[in-house]
């Protein structure tokens, strides 16, 4: 859709928002936090967007446990992917989308507190090009970004954060850049 665009800073405010409830594990904030992040991001209008929050907040709650069903969590991330494609008017398949937003929480677990996140990059870049219909190229800063935002959000996580607060921030700061990439990169294709 060639007139698709969403505000960066409001994305990166409800998914940083959307953090921290999922690691609070407060299953009811995330889910009205996804409600306004489906809508914002990709157009979800009310009521739809409940059911598409329902969908990811029911993913989350699947992949808590680290032996979990990724079956599961992947059918999940489809049905809202499924919503979000209709609504948004982008044209990606999925199935592919959901399975590397799964793959993306997987490697991003796998690789907490590791030096080498060249697996973590490669996969966020493969998920921006695939939802955003950008070249891996295009999609490489967003991924990038995406993936050092993550990388503060796991000092946070993991108690070694000295400012928890100031972390937070930067994380917003990271995710509004990456957002902004991705809305320059599809500007400059049209």
């Amino acid at each position: 859709m060639k007139n698709f665009r969403f505000n960066p800073d409001r994305v990166a405010y409800f998914e940083v928002e959307g953090w921290k409830a999922y690691y609070d594990r407060n299953w009811i904030q995330l889910l009205r936090l996804v409600v306004a992040l489906a809508q914002e991001q990709f157009r979800i209008p009310f009521p739809v967007s409940l059911l598409a929050a329902y969908y990811v907040t029911r993913a989350s709650v699947q992949w808590v446990p680290v032996e979990h069903d990724m079956n599961k969590v992947r059918m999940y991330n489809e049905k809202f992917y499924r919503i979000a494609r209709r609504y948004s008017g982008l044209t990606f398949d999925p199935a592919r989308v959901a399975a590397l937003e799964s793959q993306y929480w997987d490697v991003h677990r796998q690789l907490v507190r590791q030096p080498d996140k060249t697996a973590f990059i490669e996969t966020m870049i493969d998920l921006h090009a695939a939802v955003f219909g950008l070249t891996r190229e295009q999609a490489r800063e967003s991924g990038e970004l995406r993936v050092q935002a993550n990388n503060v959000l796991d000092t946070i996580t993991g108690k070694i954060s000295d400012d928890p607060a100031r972390d937070w921030k930067i994380c917003e700061d990271l995710l509004r850049r990456c957002y902004t990439s991705i809305q320059q990169r599809r500007e400059q294709r049209l």
